[in-house]
């Protein structure tokens, strides 16, 4: 789940680390009066997006003026803001961030992420700050510092310190710097985060140090555990496709493709696109119904995938395992008579009761194809969907 820049600032004040002060707006009046609030004499108006890059679209202005804060307000509001993370259909901004103006003398990055292989948090800062991170870990990987903290520990002194020292934090700024990157650690960890940045993190010209930004991203299986966290939840940035598939506990993205494509486990779905791949074709959605998987998440998950007009075919490749495969056969026949289905649909199933399940698609009378591996089942649907 991600949130807002102003949702992180939040986050980021509750637990210490010095942000601007700002106050978000939904109209062009908000806006307006969130200025008149703050006083003047400049003001950030900054569009908030669940995606990176808004400057260099145009989401984020200097207004030295109420007038001109109204006037930027309401060419933000309601535009399609296209960067490098929205793709070119672009975003839709219904939220802004009045924000008061910074003495920006010098820009650093701050981030952290799970480093699943050393099973602790990497917390990595740079020099390099208010540029795309990806750019500069491959045109200048050595200005990227890491340090990874021990869960029992947290984030030391001396490790926070030294992290400021390596990306040439003044001197007389360090100790500052290191508690903002200790403060950012403990709201990633106590909030359950898979990602935390601040880009840039700003030393000012009196030496403060500010975050200028936030963006977070939470784990989703730890929402239970954060009520405050899944108020802030903004459905509008989100796939209207994967809201659905959320309410039945499918685990669904949309891509670019044709061959929509329905799985048993994340795995078994990351496999099955790239064997659609190897022969020629090009997946339309990762969907994975999980091991409980039911007639009714079934049929949901056909009505998902078929809202989306480009699904030329469906590849549906089921492991019984826990899930057993007369169970899948029901729901297929259930969901291809309920959906009314138009499209070529190749089934491949293996495991437990596949015999029952392969012969419960043969007597439907559905128009089902099967397959008996991966392979051939993926060579079938890519010539269906031809």
């Amino acid at each position: 789940m991600k949130i807002h820049e102003y949702q992180g600032k939040q986050i980021l004040r509750e637990f210490g680390v010095p942000v601007p002060r700002g106050i978000p707006a939904f109209t062009v009046d908000e806006a307006v009066n969130a200025a008149e609030q703050l006083g003047g004499p400049v003001w950030v108006v900054k569009a908030q997006i669940h995606a990176g890059g808004r400057g260099k679209g145009g989401g984020v202005k200097l207004a030295r003026s109420i007038d001109e804060v109204r006037d930027l307000a309401g060419q933000m509001l309601g535009m399609q803001l296209v960067t490098h993370q929205t793709g070119p259909q672009g975003q839709t901004v219904r939220r802004l961030l009045i924000e008061d103006g910074a003495d920006i003398r010098k820009e650093y990055y701050a981030g952290l992420v799970i480093d699943r292989a050393a099973q602790k948090v990497a917390v990595m800062a740079s020099s390099e700050g208010g540029m795309d991170v990806e750019e500069v870990a491959a045109s200048t990987p050595e200005k990227i510092h890491k340090v990874w903290v021990e869960p029992t520990e947290g984030l030391q002194d001396a490790d926070a310190l030294a992290l400021c020292e390596k990306i040439g934090l003044p001197e007389a700024s360090r100790k500052q710097g290191a508690q903002a990157l200790q403060a950012l650690y403990r709201a990633f960890w106590d909030k359950d985060a898979s990602l935390a940045e601040i880009n840039p993190l700003i030393v000012q010209g009196d030496g403060s140090v500010v975050a200028l930004d936030a963006k977070f991203n939470f784990d989703d299986n730890a929402l239970f555990r954060h009520d405050d966290i899944v108020a802030m939840r903004d459905l509008d940035e989100e796939d209207p496709a994967e809201i659905e598939a959320s309410k039945y506990g499918l685990s669904y993205i949309q891509l670019d493709g044709n061959i929509a494509c329905l799985v048993n486990g994340a795995g078994l779905a990351m496999a099955t696109m790239d064997t659609i791949k190897l022969f020629g074709g090009e997946p339309a959605n990762f969907l994975d119904v999980g091991g409980g998987a039911t007639a009714e998440k079934v049929t949901a998950a056909f009505k998902i995938m078929l809202h989306n007009p480009q699904v030329k075919a469906i590849l549906v490749n089921i492991f019984g395992g826990i899930m057993r495969c007369d169970v899948i056969a029901e729901g297929l026949i259930a969901a291809s008579r309920a959906v009314a289905l138009k499209v070529p649909l190749v089934v491949r199933m293996k495991g437990t009761n596949e015999d029952l399940g392969k012969r419960m698609l043969a007597d439907s009378g559905l128009p089902i194809v099967s397959a008996e591996t991966l392979a051939e089942a993926a060579q079938k649907v890519v010539s269906a969907a031809a």
